[in-house]
């Protein structure tokens, strides 16, 4: 005992760490205990999965708590029949959502197209992972961002959206869940093995969860029929030329009243010195990185939290900048290409690591400051 009060004694102080006040929150989440918060925060009634590594958690989440918050947790045989099956439910006028990782969401396109003709609501939670294939299983990567952009076949409207920590991914959950019952749309909450395993210190209240009210009619109380041919208003397959054509022009209509809703909310943040000219731009899990990569430097990181729809707000932060960097976990810069496809502006000096592992701060400062510097 002597021996050991000696050995603690004979140290000396390195750091020191000051306590929060008693006022203040603090707590501990993951970016999926972060999405189960935001999902029962909107009132889910039934959540739908087949297990896959990163989204498990979720799964987990939900499940250890469903007496206390009045929900379900149906782990299906697989990852078409859990859709399926979300969006039977949510027709039925049950608050839905459904989650999984690449490889199931792949399984999921055909359903995706098939919520774009129904209109039924559906919110999917998308963690990714490397691959193609199974990958690197438990690692990570932003390899699926155009998965979430473009999977399913037609033409039709849906949100993506990239929360880059916990307290986002709570606040754009709920906000998910809002547009989808709204707009009667699909929407993706993509996020990362990086974000959704990771444990993240949250000393913020989040803003206070959004009414989401239900106005749609609901099979046992009207007569509601859907179908995934094209259709009357009443639900009657047709195959009028003039109907295909109003329809079409419905789900565009639809798309640019989604946006005008989604403006509302923050699409994008500015961090760092707002009146730099060099600019950083990320998006999903980078955050944490970035921001302490760019920790006295003289830089603004754009980060993009709302991928579809795209704010035409970007287009002019990115006309301020004359040093422009891409920050993306992925090998072929996919925020890059769709930052040409929306805006006409080609980020050249990009920082991409795709070797499974998440940026490290320290390693990431050192690159943007050597683009700086012109090295």
């Amino acid at each position: 005992m002597a021996e050991a009060k000696e050995g603690y004694c004979d140290t000396e102080t390195k750091i020191n760490l000051s306590l929060f006040a008693r006022q203040e929150i603090f707590s501990i989440l993951t970016g999926n205990q972060a999405v189960a918060q935001g999902s029962i925060d909107s009132g889910l009634s039934l959540y739908f999965s087949y297990p896959m590594t990163p989204a498990t958690g979720v799964m987990n989440e939900l499940a250890s708590n469903q007496i206390e918050n009045n929900l379900l947790v149906f782990q299906s045989e697989n990852e078409i029949a859990a859709i399926n099956a979300a969006l039977g439910a949510s027709f039925s006028g049950a608050r839905s959502m459904v989650g999984s990782s690449g490889g199931g969401f792949d399984l999921m396109a055909e359903a995706l197209s098939f919520q774009g003709q129904t209109e039924i609501p559906l919110v999917v939670y998308l963690a990714s992972r490397p691959g193609p294939s199974t990958g690197v299983p438990t690692y990570t990567s932003q390899g699926d961002l155009n998965a979430a952009l473009y999977s399913g076949h037609g033409e039709f409207p849906r949100v993506v959206v990239a929360p880059g920590d916990p307290l986002e991914l709570i606040e754009k959950t709920n906000e998910s869940f809002y547009i989808s019952e709204k707009f009667r749309s699909l929407v993706i909450i993509i996020s990362d093995k990086h974000l959704a395993e990771s444990e993240f210190s949250v000393s913020e209240l989040t803003k206070p969860s959004l009414k989401i009210e239900m106005q749609r009619p609901i099979p046992g109380k009207d007569i509601v029929k859907t179908s995934s041919y094209e259709h009357s208003a009443d639900g009657i397959t047709t195959e009028s030329s003039l109907d295909i054509e109003e329809n079409i022009k419905s789900r565009l209509k639809k798309k640019d009243k989604i946006k005008q809703e989604i403006e509302k909310f923050e699409m994008f943040k500015i961090h760092g010195n707002r009146n730099s000219k060099n600019l950083v731009v990320g998006w999903g899990s980078t955050k944490g990185a970035v921001l302490d990569a760019i920790n006295g430097l003289d830089v603004k990181f754009l980060q993009i939290i709302y991928v579809e729809p795209f704010s035409s707000q970007i287009k002019k932060e990115l006309q301020k900048a004359e040093k422009i960097i891409l920050i993306e976990n992925n090998s072929t810069s996919q925020l890059g290409d769709l930052i040409i496809q929306k805006t006409g502006i080609e980020i050249k000096d990009k920082i991409l690591k795709y070797d499974g592992r998440p940026f490290f701060s320290d390693k990431l400062n050192e690159k943007i400051k050597e683009i700086l510097n012109g090295s």
